[in-house]
Protein backbone atom coordinates (compact mmCIF):
# COMPACT_ATOMS: atom_id res chain seq x y z
CA UNK A 1 0.00 0.00 0.00
CA UNK A 2 2.95 2.06 0.34
CA UNK A 3 3.13 2.33 -3.34
CA UNK A 4 0.35 3.54 -3.58
CA UNK A 5 0.24 6.05 -1.01
CA UNK A 6 3.14 7.66 -2.87
CA UNK A 7 2.19 7.63 -6.61
CA UNK A 8 -0.90 9.63 -4.54
CA UNK A 9 0.98 11.77 -3.03
CA UNK A 10 2.88 12.58 -6.16
CA UNK A 11 -0.10 13.03 -7.86
CA UNK A 12 -2.21 15.22 -5.07
CA UNK A 13 1.07 17.57 -5.12
CA UNK A 14 0.61 18.37 -8.91
CA UNK A 15 4.33 16.07 -9.51
CA UNK A 16 4.12 13.80 -12.22
CA UNK A 17 4.76 10.35 -10.87
CA UNK A 18 7.53 8.69 -11.92
CA UNK A 19 10.01 5.95 -10.59
CA UNK A 20 12.90 8.31 -9.00
CA UNK A 21 10.38 10.09 -7.34
CA UNK A 22 8.31 7.07 -6.29
CA UNK A 23 11.65 6.16 -4.94
CA UNK A 24 12.64 8.96 -3.40
CA UNK A 25 8.86 9.78 -1.53
CA UNK A 26 9.22 5.77 0.05
CA UNK A 27 12.74 6.04 0.96
CA UNK A 28 11.89 9.62 2.98
CA UNK A 29 8.97 7.32 4.60
CA UNK A 30 11.26 5.14 6.14
CA UNK A 31 10.72 2.00 3.21
CA UNK A 32 13.16 0.63 1.36
CA UNK A 33 12.22 0.26 -2.79
CA UNK A 34 11.97 -2.99 -4.41
CA UNK A 35 12.46 -1.41 -7.96
CA UNK A 36 10.39 -4.09 -9.63
CA UNK A 37 7.17 -2.94 -7.82
CA UNK A 38 8.05 0.26 -8.40
CA UNK A 39 8.13 0.26 -12.15
CA UNK A 40 5.38 -1.89 -12.53
CA UNK A 41 3.45 0.91 -10.55
CA UNK A 42 4.76 3.25 -12.43
CA UNK A 43 3.96 1.44 -16.07
CA UNK A 44 0.52 1.04 -14.91
CA UNK A 45 -0.62 4.40 -13.62
CA UNK A 46 1.34 5.84 -17.28
CA UNK A 47 -2.38 4.41 -18.96
CA UNK A 48 -4.16 5.87 -16.17
CA UNK A 49 -6.25 9.66 -15.84
CA UNK A 50 -5.77 9.12 -11.67
CA UNK A 51 -8.11 11.66 -11.23
CA UNK A 52 -10.93 10.37 -12.99
CA UNK A 53 -10.78 6.97 -11.24
CA UNK A 54 -10.40 9.02 -8.01
CA UNK A 55 -13.63 10.41 -9.06
CA UNK A 56 -15.11 7.31 -10.00
CA UNK A 57 -14.07 5.21 -6.65
CA UNK A 58 -15.86 8.33 -4.36
CA UNK A 59 -18.84 7.73 -6.40
CA UNK A 60 -19.38 4.47 -6.23
CA UNK A 61 -18.90 4.85 -2.13
CA UNK A 62 -21.25 7.36 -2.92
CA UNK A 63 -23.98 5.27 -4.21
CA UNK A 64 -23.18 2.13 -2.25
CA UNK A 65 -24.06 3.67 0.87
CA UNK A 66 -27.98 2.64 1.44
CA UNK A 67 -29.98 5.03 2.93
CA UNK A 68 -31.38 3.96 6.36
CA UNK A 69 -35.12 2.81 5.62
CA UNK A 70 -38.08 4.26 7.24
CA UNK A 71 -40.56 1.41 9.36
CA UNK A 72 -42.96 2.21 11.43
CA UNK A 73 -41.98 -1.48 13.29
CA UNK A 74 -40.70 -1.71 17.43
CA UNK A 75 -36.92 -1.13 16.96
CA UNK A 76 -36.13 -4.10 19.11
CA UNK A 77 -37.67 -6.64 16.96
CA UNK A 78 -36.22 -3.99 13.80
CA UNK A 79 -32.75 -4.56 15.18
CA UNK A 80 -32.96 -7.90 15.86
CA UNK A 81 -33.29 -9.02 12.00
CA UNK A 82 -31.42 -6.22 10.78
CA UNK A 83 -28.05 -7.42 12.64
CA UNK A 84 -27.40 -10.22 9.80
CA UNK A 85 -28.35 -8.08 6.89
CA UNK A 86 -26.01 -5.13 8.51
CA UNK A 87 -23.15 -7.62 8.24
CA UNK A 88 -23.94 -8.73 4.43
CA UNK A 89 -24.50 -5.00 3.38
CA UNK A 90 -20.98 -4.45 5.14
CA UNK A 91 -19.12 -7.19 2.67
CA UNK A 92 -20.75 -6.06 -0.27
CA UNK A 93 -19.51 -2.31 0.04
CA UNK A 94 -16.16 -3.74 1.14
CA UNK A 95 -15.95 -5.96 -2.27
CA UNK A 96 -17.10 -2.81 -4.48
CA UNK A 97 -14.69 -0.75 -2.80
CA UNK A 98 -12.08 -2.97 -3.67
CA UNK A 99 -13.14 -3.02 -7.17
CA UNK A 100 -12.74 0.42 -7.39
CA UNK A 101 -9.22 0.37 -6.55
CA UNK A 102 -8.46 -2.48 -8.53
CA UNK A 103 -9.32 -0.56 -11.39
CA UNK A 104 -6.17 2.11 -10.67
CA UNK A 105 -3.95 -1.17 -11.71
CA UNK A 106 -6.04 -2.27 -15.15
Amino acid sequence: MEYIYGALLLHSTGNKVEEAKLKKVLEEAGVTPDAARVKALVSSLKELNIDEVLKNAASMAAVSAPAPAQDSKPKKKQEKKDEEPKEEKAEVNEQDAMAGLSSLFG
